[in-house]
């Protein structure tokens, strides 16, 4: 079948058509659509995707690079949480779309909205946020989460400015609870020389988080 056979629409006819007529729909789309559309590539995208890609790069930095760009329509060939990101730092007259509604980050997934408001509960019940606790997600989480960071004086960071911050918080507040990444919370405090011992792990799926 030819790709100009093919009725704009039916998604499902893609899957009998060739790369080289996939890559022509995707040029020929972008020609109509001009700068009202800019797709977005993260670096972990293959060739075929990088290609028809007009910014590439990590998360963060394609969100930002998006919202400053002329475009209406972002389209974000990457996972969940970075679609998200895109949206929460549009502008309002800008819509986000994710190809794959099935793109997932297994780190983004290592903690939902449930278990972070599940802990934090605990630990008030428990008598730890009598003192002052900052939660801090790293970049790869939900925009739940990100949310539940910013209403409880919280933040959201990213590997090259975690160490800034984690300054600022420990100067300022008694206790930090880090997620999801346990492995750049805790070796971050390490670089203050926070003892391992003094960083406890939440287990979600214990009592009082083991």
């Amino acid at each position: 079948m030819s790709a100009t056979a093919v009725k704009a629409g039916n998604l499902e006819d893609y899957l009998i058509m060739s790369g080289e007529e996939i890559a022509g729909r995707i040029e020929e789309a972008r020609r109509k659509l001009g700068e009202r559309v800019v797709i977005l590539g993260h670096h972990y995208q293959r060739d075929d995707v990088i290609r028809h890609s007009d910014l590439t790069g990590d998360s963060y930095q394609l969100s930002v690079m998006a919202s400053r760009s002329k475009a209406e329509f972002i389209i974000f060939c990457g996972v969940h949480f970075m679609a998200e990101s895109a949206d929460i730092l549009g502008r309002p007259n800008q819509r986000v779309v994710l190809p794959d509604l099935g793109a997932g980050c297994s780190m983004a997934d290592m903690a939902t909205i449930e278990q972070v408001e599940d802990a934090w509960e605990q630990l008030g019940e428990i008598g730890v946020l009598d003192s002052r606790v900052a939660p801090i997600t790293y970049m790869n989480s939900s925009a739940a989460i990100k949310a539940f960071c910013g209403r409880n004086e919280g933040v959201v960071c990213t590997s090259s400015n975690a160490v800034p911050l984690f300054d600022i918080y420990l100067k300022n507040y008694d206790k930090m609870f880090f997620f999801p990444d346990q492995h750049l919370g805790r070796n971050t405090g390490a670089k203050f020389g926070i003892p391992l011992d003094s960083m406890a792990v939440w287990n979600p799926h214990e009592e009082l988080g083991g």
